[in-house]
């Protein structure tokens, strides 16, 4: 492991796991599954009970950059301790309605600048006159 990646993974939370987080994960965790983004998961061995969480302690630890929002549904729901069987122990399919994950592009060249925005491209459309400001006597 080279200067830079010791030192981002000492001083960051954010590029994956901290070195605190690898040494607990060596000690403590006992791998549960991975998701297809290559997101892995894990649950605290032995005889550990966090009492704010519940009767297990469950983590993940993210490939890459660490986005909440990357976990699926099926997965969220067992570190949320509402499923009590982790999906890579049963045949989970996700419901029609749920998306794959997108990432959020705010602040970014990729944004969605609906039509009429500032920064969107093209001309902004002229004014209508259908709009009357108010004034205190209304």
């Amino acid at each position: 492991m080279a200067l830079k990646d010791t030192l981002l993974r000492i001083f960051t939370w954010w590029n994956g796991q901290t070195m605190s987080l690898a040494l607990y994960t060596a000690r403590q965790g006992q791998r549960v599954g991975m998701d297809d983004d290559g997101n892995v998961y894990y649950r605290a061995q032995g005889p550990l009970i966090d009492r704010s969480v519940g009767t297990e302690r469950r983590w993940v630890v993210y490939n890459g950059y660490a986005d909440a929002s990357k976990v699926p549904p099926g997965w969220r729901s067992w570190l949320c301790h509402n499923a009590d069987v982790p999906p890579s122990e049963e045949a989970y399919t996700p419901r029609e309605w749920q998306k794959p994950h997108v990432e959020n592009l705010t602040g970014t060249w990729g944004a969605y600048r609906p039509k009429g925005s500032q920064l969107s491209t093209g001309q902004r459309p002229a004014a209508t006159g259908d709009y009357a400001p108010w004034t205190p006597g209304d």
